[in-house]
């Protein structure tokens, strides 16, 4: 069993930073694809950016791509999101999210096996 903890949201004002961190607990962290969804109010779950379990793949949704970097380090058991240039529509709960099968965030549904419990992040205008 894995369990999925992030942290590091908060009150940014636009264009301001945030990382996120996504640590995991359980065996077999380094065999698992990983990835971020985020979910505003309202809407659905919505694909943010995925790794695979080398780090060596990773997926973006477009409209972050050349803001957002994901990566991963499986010494610490821990998956990071750093966002720049933060806009107000990136206002959600964001996600961690967790599969051995890299083919479920390829498909950029929230199909994952595994979820954290989701960190807030609110991005001023």
């Amino acid at each position: 069993q894995v369990q999925l903890v992030e942290s590091g949201g908060g009150l940014v004002q636009t264009g301001g930073s945030l990382r996120l961190s996504c640590a995991a607990s359980g065996p077999g962290f380094g065999s698992f694809a990983m990835g971020w969804f985020r979910q505003a109010p309202g809407k659905e779950r919505e694909f943010v950016a995925a790794i695979s379990w080398s780090g060596q793949t990773n997926y973006y949704l477009d409209s972050v791509k050349g803001r957002f970097t994901i990566s991963r380090d499986n010494s610490l058991n821990t998956m990071y999101l750093q966002m720049t240039n933060l806009k107000p529509k990136d206002t959600a709960v964001y996600y961690c999210a967790a599969d051995t099968r890299l083919w479920v965030f390829e498909a950029r549904e929230p199909m994952s096996e595994y979820w954290g419990q989701g960190t807030q992040v609110t991005v001023s205008s």
